[in-house]
């Protein structure tokens, strides 16, 4: 983090003549800015909504024009647009992975020069700010939210087994072992002591949690013991639901959850939000709680997986300032106390975010202490071709999950497609 703050002081001197013959939109006093700002589903995401009204208040000379788009077809959508000229001011980037392909495209504005001449405080960010830092120091986004993995567990399975619930120092060892106990009964009333989705994530993110492997490593044999523990789980334990079963039946990982299904579920923080609102309107009773991730023996506890989301400028954007204004508020104090008090996750975390967040109604027991953690390892680095080498992981992914290869042939594929990839 040090060395990207020095690189932000660094164009200091050169900010101020960007930012003297940059486009300044002109205005009068009694103009208002209007900025168009892309985003996804908004109605399920009342932080965007609250932090953009926070903004308009605080600047009533600008008006910001959200653009909804549907998240399943967002990052296409936003493709197109940015190809094709769009006006849009700044965007939310829903997969991370492509900032480096919209970079390059020039699609993405270098904010260096803002930074620099607000002060703006980049170190807020917890080190969140380098996956959106490009080879040649151009900042291109700016982590409005992050979210990381934890550890969801079922209390009411726990008691009935009379098994104390998990802590937040705790290994992937105990998670398998814990799960033999939490398991009963068969067919339709089964109860499962885990479930991992069928994302990639849900297996290869404990590979990199160590903070030193990445999925662009061509070898990933640091898979192999996760992949024994998901298909012995699987295959010969029978405590976790079936690959196959999830994904012929379509089932989400919520339903299982929120049904009382399974005892544990590693997943992403966003998820607290829809566990508090499903209990809060009926449509799930099941009192749950959060840990901290399970880790490996040799990794550090406290260490986790995630990734955040940045907000960017758009380069052919003619009101840069303006949209500097609302990006800086988004991703600022008052952007994150907003987002927090929705009970999303800033990329701005803090003692008082994570309090804020941890205090909302629904939140269970120990939250705050459970959201503790010591590093966030990013699932998708943002490096070229990261996006093809994640969709072919998820390939290979499906292949052993599935039996049609074993491991070691998988993750062999895996390290010889990843060099062709990155020949």
């Amino acid at each position: 983090m040090k060395k990207i703050t020095m690189i932000v002081l660094a164009i200091v001197c050169t900010a101020g003549i960007l930012m003297a013959g940059g486009a300044k939109e002109s205005q009068t006093s009694s103009s208002r800015t209007t900025i168009k700002v892309s985003t996804w589903d908004l109605s399920s995401n009342p932080s965007v909504s609250n932090a953009v009204a926070a903004f308009e208040a605080k600047n009533p000379d600008i008006k910001v024009e959200l653009m909804d788009i549907p998240s399943t077809e967002y990052t296409q959508k936003l493709s197109i647009m940015l190809n094709g000229g769009s006006d849009l001011d700044a965007f939310f980037i829903k997969d991370a992975d492509t900032t480096k392909s919209l970079f390059d495209k020039g699609q993405l504005a270098d904010m260096r020069p803002y930074i620099a001449a607000d002060s703006f405080d980049i170190e807020g960010f917890n080190g969140l700010t380098k996956n959106f830092t490009m080879p040649n120091g151009a900042v291109v986004g700016l982590p409005v939210r992050s979210d990381w993995y934890v550890m969801y567990y079922n209390k009411d399975i726990f008691d009935a087994a009379g098994i104390a619930y998990p802590g937040n120092d705790w290994t992937w060892t105990e998670f398998e072992q814990l799960a033999k106990r939490l398991t009963s009964g068969s067919g339709a009333t089964k109860v499962y002591g885990a479930l991992l989705h069928t994302w990639q994530a849900c297996v290869q993110n404990w590979g990199v949690q160590d903070g030193k492997h990445t999925i662009m490593d061509s070898d990933y044999s640091f898979f192999k013991p996760y992949y024994e523990m998901a298909l012995r789980m699987q295959n010969e334990d029978k405590t976790l639901m079936d690959y196959a079963t999830l994904k012929t039946s379509n089932i989400h990982y919520s339903s299982a959850f929120l049904t009382g299904r399974v005892a544990m579920m590693p997943m992403g923080t966003w998820f607290i939000t829809t566990a508090i609102d499903k209990v809060k309107i009926g449509e799930s009773s099941v009192r749950w709680g959060i840990v901290t991730l399970p880790h490996a023996e040799d990794v550090p506890q406290g260490y986790t997986v995630g990734s955040a989301t940045p907000v960017s400028m758009n380069q052919a954007s003619s009101k840069k300032d303006a949209a500097w204004k609302f990006i800086s508020f988004m991703t600022g104090e008052e952007g994150a106390s907003e987002y927090a008090k929705a009970g999303a996750f800033p990329g701005r975390n803090n003692e008082k975010t994570l309090s804020s967040i941890a205090s909302l109604n629904g939140m269970p027991e120990g939250a705050l202490h459970a959201l503790q953690v010591t590093n966030i390892s990013f699932d998708r680095p943002g490096v070229d071709k990261v996006a093809e080498i994640n969709a072919m992981l998820g390939e290979e992914h499906s292949m052993i999950m599935l039996g049609e290869v074993s491991i070691n042939e998988g993750l062999s594929t895996m390290s010889a497609r990843n060099k062709e990839i990155l020949r």
